[in-house]
């Protein structure tokens, strides 16, 4: 049994073959979407610019917005806080 889907996906006017797995398709063609959404803000923003030169300035947008994420999902430094207040309540227990 193939457990695997094929479909178009359509970024910016191009057609993109992929292999996907079913439970995917949802997230797949969702941010699809939003890269075209992306695409469609800077062209109506930079009117003069091709969608080739677009096309970066969308890929930079999600990259910043990935690592503005990542610093906010960042826990580290709670991590290591919830340690040494373990520690502080282990040795005052003991």
């Amino acid at each position: 049994m193939n457990d695997t889907l094929k479909i178009n996906l359509q970024i910016a006017n191009m057609s993109y073959p992929l292999t996907i797995h079913p439970e995917e398709e949802e997230d797949i063609r969702k941010a699809a979407k939003q890269v075209n959404d992306c695409i469609i803000k800077y062209q109506e923003h930079y009117v003069d610019l091709p969608v080739g030169q677009v096309v970066p300035m969308v890929a930079f947008h999600f990259a910043l917005k990935n690592l503005q994420n990542e610093k906010r999902n960042d826990t580290e430094g709670y991590d290591r806080k919830i340690v040494e207040l373990t520690q502080m309540i282990e040795e005052e227990l003991s």
